[in-house]
């Protein structure tokens, strides 16, 4: 009753903001199994940290099932962005299992290697504007806030979903040549270094482009983020790739079972082999010294 993959890779969920789906990020946790797990930046969001306190249970739920990965086997590997930079100060040190590091190296079982980094580093905003960008990053929580009730009056009027945030955000793009970049410079690193592909994450915007023999291009693969949508890049164990939609995948593992099982695999409240609270307490206080 586990959706089963050689490596799984998730960026964006933003804890510590009301816009993170720290419900659904719980559940897929639960019942993924992989050999490792990247978290791909901006894990906790930091910068609204800072401006206002906000934790719920849920959002505990998350890190205590990632540490359960840990404790079964799995290789965790945090890689700090934009809004939770403060914990590049502990690039080189483990917490409860959890590695960090400024960025890695994948290897996928046919071979290839892939750059794994956040992506910051190669937004122009984020490094020469800092206040533009949080100023940008407030907008955004309240736009997808927003959009609940918007969508709400959408459905009733037989609508489908739309996004103000991500509409915004490609008007923006495409009027800042330096942000529509993003995936270019990311490749162009990528085969700077030698790699086959690159997977990232921080521009909220999921997708997977396969490296194209005739240009030379090495795979792109942005692995989206958990505020508007809930979505990973996966790698099975034959080392093929692909963008998930974690709550459909949950949803087909649910219809697979028997009664009894779906009634198990739908009840999220339980966690799985609970961790010492100490353990919980050393990790919230990396993050609460790092949000210092």
């Amino acid at each position: 009753m586990t959706l089963d993959y050689r490596a799984v890779f998730i960026s964006d969920t933003h804890l510590g903001s009301r816009a993170s789906q720290a419900v659904v990020l719980s559940r897929f946790l639960k019942h993924v199994r992989c050999e490792k797990l990247y978290l791909v930046g901006d894990i906790v969001d930091m910068w609204r940290l800072r401006q206002k306190w906000y934790w719920p249970g849920e959002h505990n739920n998350v890190l205590r099932r990632l540490l359960n990965h840990t404790k079964h086997g799995t290789e965790v590997v945090f890689i700090p962005g934009n809004h939770d930079e403060g914990c590049r100060q502990f690039v080189g040190l483990e917490f409860g299992g959890v590695q960090v590091k400024p960025f890695d190296v994948h290897t996928t079982a046919d071979g290839r290697q892939l750059f794994v980094t956040h992506g910051d580093q190669f937004d122009l905003v984020v490094r020469h504007h800092r206040l533009i960008s949080m100023l940008g990053g407030k907008a955004y929580e309240y736009l997808v806030r927003l959009n609940l009730p918007y969508n709400a009056i959408r459905q009733r009027l037989g609508l489908p979903h739309h996004s103000m945030s991500k509409a915004i955000k490609l008007k923006v793009k495409r009027a800042c040549t330096f942000i529509s970049e993003f995936e270019d410079a990311l490749q162009r690193e990528a085969t700077h270094r030698g790699m086959d592909g690159v997977v990232c994450g921080h521009i909220h915007q999921a997708e997977v482009r396969e490296a194209d023999p005739d240009t030379g291009e090495v795979a792109y693969y942005n692995c989206g983020d958990w505020v508007e949508g809930c979505t990973a890049i996966v790698e099975d164990h034959a080392g093929n790739i692909r963008l998930i939609d974690a709550e459909e995948e949950l949803a087909s593992l649910l219809t697979a079972q028997p009664a009894n099982a779906k009634r198990r695999l739908a009840h999220d409240a339980d966690l799985d082999d609970p961790l010492p609270l100490e353990e919980l307490i050393a990790v919230e206080r990396v993050f609460a010294g790092a949000n210092a």
